[in-house]
């Protein structure tokens, strides 16, 4: 099955809250960078217009890309909270 690519915008807050806002599931990367250009300029995403590699931890606000499968559990074990 072909993946599909998850676009989210992260900003964090003064107080460590993270506000974070779905922008779009593509068919492509492609089509996700492609929408990345179109929201890029707007109010509050061009405050913080840059793709982000979710590995580093130098940056976190911007923009990530997230590849899926459909129909697959991505998240199989439990949680806690601390």
């Amino acid at each position: 099955m072909e993946p599909v690519y998850l676009l989210q915008h992260l900003h964090v807050l003064a107080n460590g809250e993270e506000d974070a806002k779905i922008i779009g599931i593509y068919s492509s990367r492609s089509a996700a960078l492609a929408a990345i250009d179109r929201v890029k300029t707007q109010p509050g995403f061009s405050d913080f217009p840059r793709l982000l590699d979710p590995l580093s931890e130098d940056e976190v606000d911007g923009f990530y890309i997230d590849e899926y499968v459909l129909d697959q559990d991505h998240w199989s074990e439990g949680f806690i909270t601390v």
